[in-house]
């Protein structure tokens, strides 16, 4: 996850790139850079971290202290390491002798161009890919004379998703820019002044009408012009202007009501973001690991609290499924109480959104100071809990504004999928036969995370059935248990109303006494996965009167209300699929209970408190 900005026009160009990149900070903040051009002239400016430490290098630099700088035309971004250490060299923007580049997405063929490049006597000063296609470009241009077709010839050669900025000094006064799997939005103002960003919320305020860039298109912006091509051609009518959003309030919530609904919406999305340059051809890739440091592991501890803890059992079916591999999970508040007898064997995986969670910070500790091998998987890097790990992975989902954890979830699980699939190849545990199957379902599974209106709209509609009665039980089978636990967590959190997640076929060991025509069930019965054993489970249930929600692409006519889920060959299409009827039911009913979503009472998005 990365973020890009770019300008052309009349105002203090350092403030509206620095703007622009603050909103798109949570998109990543390894290092940032901006580029400028004025007369002809380059100015760079780079620095590691947050983009207040590139914000000081700027404005500490003697000429721009009083806004001297009359730039008109400039490129920004903000990084979130893919290929190579977060440094100031393998900041953004990349220079040639004579352009600059930023990029966001992976190009996957960049070590043969890479190759190629040098060849020719190309001298390379980073470890990213994105440095290719400035090298690349000025490679054309040295033999084309002519800047739009040397982008073209060299876009062409380009593999991957992607999205690029370039300036070059052979045409001072235009941008280049192509959009291939990672999103772009261009936006102008009456004064023909135009921005670029990878998102609109750097635009709102500044433009009054924007194009959102699909798959495939390039072109060129002027100052008061812009020219877009598709193929080569020309492209004038298929371009859709829209007119932006004034409040900056609105542009964070892209007019959704909560942000929780907006995050729940982004999963598809950010779950491209978390397998972008990790799934390569038919090998999961974790370019954070070294080649020895699963040697000798035989077992896995997972440890993590709340959402992150659902997350972590979710993985352990499949850790013991996939990898074959014995795997344990523990609540981190009482693991680190618990006196737990630990092996240096065992690889040691916490998880948590924020990294800041006191009680897995301390059970990270603990199998630290035991000698175990670690690893955090995380959605803020240079939190404590990456500070203290061997190895952190970081999720990728973009800031999680909503208490209620909805994308830091899917992603979690997401990576937590893939890991998996890695740790089964590197200890040969996991065929390679298997192995391909599971790497086509890791390509299928955003499309499961793709909202259906109508099912959104059911929703809707079930939630006033389900305000009164005397509580909730969430059921499931195999890693739709977990999948339980964490639907029945997101209906307490968010609408206060009491909700309990069992193992389908633990139902009749107790709980079942309290089943009546008062208790909800929410019952989840996917296809591919041990349907038969859960719908006796259900039928257990109605027997007593209890009401039922079915969630399921089989049609259930015993269950009082029913939600149809897509037909999916992979249990785990499923489980993303009912993750998001899950978020969405609970959201509905929080709503219709006039409850504040997003903040909800009595917590915290982060809790750094035992």
């Amino acid at each position: 996850m990365c973020g890009i900005v770019g300008y052309i026009g009349k105002k203090d160009i350092n403030k509206i790139l620095l703007d622009g990149l603050k909103e798109l900070e949570y998109r990543g903040y390894d290092s940032a850079g901006i580029a400028t051009m004025s007369d002809g002239e380059f100015k760079e400016y780079k620095a590691v971290g947050k983009i207040k430490n590139l914000e000081k290098k700027i404005y500490q630099t003697s000429e721009t202290k009083n806004n001297t700088d009359k730039s008109s035309t400039g490129i920004g971004h903000t990084r979130w390491a893919t290929h190579g250490k977060p440094t100031e060299l393998n900041a953004h923007p990349h220079l040639g002798d004579y352009s600059y580049v930023v990029h966001n997405g992976i190009i996957e063929n960049y070590k043969e161009l890479k190759d190629e490049l040098i060849q020719v006597g190309k001298k390379f000063v980073s470890q990213t890919d994105t440095e290719v296609i400035v090298h690349l470009f000025e490679y054309y241009f040295d033999k084309l004379n002519d800047s739009k077709k040397a982008f073209d010839a060299t876009i062409s050669r380009l593999q991957g998703a992607y999205s690029i900025l370039l300036i070059t000094q052979a045409q001072p006064d235009k941008i280049y820019f192509i959009k291939l799997g990672s999103p772009l939005a261009i936006a102008t103002c009456s004064d023909g002044e135009y921005y670029i960003a990878s998102s609109q919320s750097p635009l709102i305020g500044l433009a009054n009408s924007v194009t959102y860039l699909e798959d495939g298109i390039s072109g060129v912006v002027y100052e008061n012009k812009v020219e877009f091509f598709e193929k080569n051609k020309r492209v004038t009518n298929d371009i859709k202007w829209q007119d932006l959003p004034i409040s900056k309030l609105s542009a964070q919530k892209d007019g959704f009501r909560f942000f929780m609904e907006k995050e729940t919406y982004e999963q598809s999305s950010v779950i491209v973001d978390t397998m972008m340059g990790r799934i390569k051809d038919d090998e999961i890739v974790f370019d954070e690991f070294d080649s020895d440091f699963l040697k000798n592991i035989d077992g896995v501890l997972i440890s993590a609290c709340g959402t992150s803890y659902h997350a972590g059992l979710t993985g352990s079916y499949l850790f013991e499924r996939l990898s074959k591999i014995r795997t344990q999970v523990e609540v981190a508040s009482e693991f680190r109480y618990k006196q737990p007898l630990l092996s240096n064997k065992t690889l040691f995986i916490a998880i948590s959104q924020s990294g800041e969670t006191a009680d897995t910070i301390e059970a990270l500790k603990m199998a630290k100071k035991a000698g175990l091998k670690t690893v955090v998987v995380c959605n803020v890097d240079n939190s404590s809990m990456t500070r203290v790990a061997d190895v952190t992975i970081l999720l990728r989902a973009g800031i999680e504004k909503g208490v209620a954890s909805t994308k830091a979830f899917s992603t979690q699980v997401t990576v937590l999928w893939m890991l998996s699939l890695y740790i089964g190849k590197q200890i040969k545990t996991i065929s390679n036969k298997l192995l391909k199957s599971e790497i086509k379902a890791l390509r299928e599974t955003p499309k499961y995370l793709i909202i259906d209106e109508n099912i959104h709209q059911k929703c809707q509609r079930l939630s006033k059935r389900y305000l009164h009665g005397d509580g909730f039980f969430f059921i499931g089978r195999d890693v739709f248990y977990p999948l339980s636990l964490e639907g029945a967590l997101k209906l307490k959190e968010i609408s206060y109303i009491h909700a309990q997640g069992y193992p389908a076929g633990e139902m009749k060991h107790g709980p079942i006494a309290l089943a009546d025509e008062k208790l909800f069930t929410i019952a989840l019965m996917p296809k591919g996965l041990l349907y038969e054993k859960t719908k006796s489970n259900v039928q257990e249930l109605i027997a007593r009167d209890s009401v039922v929600l079915s969630i399921s692409p089989i049609s259930f006519k015993l269950a009082d209300d029913f939600i149809k889920t897509k037909d999916s060959e992979h249990y785990m299409h499923e489980f993303f699929e009912m993750l998001v009827v899950l978020q969405l039911f609970s959201m509905e009913v929080a709503i219709r209970l006039g409850n504040d979503v997003d903040m909800p009472r009595n917590l915290a998005k982060s809790v750094t408190v035992e």
